[in-house]
């Protein structure tokens, strides 16, 4: 069984250490094998690959340097090709559709491997990045772990990722001027002003703005009371904070969160393309 994912997700390896993959093998009879393939990342005439190679304060530094917007490149069906033909079952997990290629180059992919054998190969459109995408992750290995059909595992994936929440905020807003996503003007005045812009994944996985709020620490504050306003079964549901050199405002979010009881929260660092989109001391949060 192939678990692939795009490197969107920003999967640690204490994480990867932490869970049982032996366990999973024994439970299903089969090995168990996970992928991530890597983003390309452009900032101007330097290619940043974002794998275990990537100098992430290099990416950092280049980022803050330019002026010119921030390019990146999906996989491409052939990277995904490579690895669905390896497994007579892969499950892959990508960034939002609405983000990037990533998903289409996946489903490119899927459609050349079922012409070649019989396989089955289901690619889940995360509708989110970075800690969603771990979430996705993890919920997967949980569900595989039951034993299921994988046609129940995909039932139950896709509902999970329909019920899941993803908000964030960025330190510094550079990155989201120059690639259009914030009007220079706006951006300039948020930067004045010490506004904070909360952001976070719609229903359909596209970016949108849920509040402003003046000052870092408010920001996080009102940011706890909207993730509390959602009214979800926290006691049931695993929160994943991913940051950008941004250790101690993900812990002190952490710290924040625990009155609401999660099941569990897990901090983790974002990989280069989460750094790209979240910028130099940005925290995302999903669950």
């Amino acid at each position: 069984m192939n678990i692939i994912a795009d490197s969107s997700c920003d999967l640690s390896k204490d994480l990867l250490k932490s869970i049982d993959v032996k366990s999973v093998e024994d439970e299903i009879k089969d090995e168990v094998n996970i992928n991530l393939v890597p983003f390309r990342i452009y900032v101007d005439d330097i290619e940043f690959v974002d794998d275990e190679s990537l100098d992430k304060n290099k990416l950092v530094h280049a980022m803050k340097k330019s002026p010119n917007p921030i390019r990146t490149s999906c996989p491409s069906p052939g990277d995904f090709l490579e690895l669905f033909e390896k497994s007579a079952v892969s499950f892959a997990i990508t960034i939002s559709k609405e983000l990037s290629g990533a998903y289409n180059s996946a489903m490119t992919a899927k459609n050349i491997a079922l012409e070649q054998k019989d396989k089955f190969i289901h690619v889940f459109n995360s509708k989110s990045a970075s800690a969603g995408e771990v979430l996705v992750f993890l919920k997967l290995i949980e569900e595989i772990k039951k034993g299921l059909t994988n046609l129940e595992i995909v039932e139950n994936i896709e509902k999970y990722i329909t019920d899941m929440k993803t908000y964030f905020i960025s330190e510094d807003l550079s990155n989201l001027i120059k690639n259009g996503r914030i009007s220079k003007s706006k951006g300039l005045l948020a930067n004045i002003l010490n506004i904070k812009l909360i952001m976070r994944g719609n229903e359909s996985g596209e970016i949108e703005l849920a509040e402003k709020v003046r000052g870092a620490g408010k920001a996080f504050n009102r940011l706890v009371d909207i993730i509390e306003n959602t009214n979800a079964n926290f006691s049931e549901r695993i929160a994943v904070i991913s940051h950008a050199n941004a250790f101690e405002k993900a812990l002190n979010l952490k710290d924040s969160l625990k009155k609401l009881k999660f099941k569990d929260i897990i901090i983790v660092e974002t990989k280069g393309l989460s750094t790209s989109y979240v910028n130099d001391g940005g925290v995302i949060i999903s669950f």
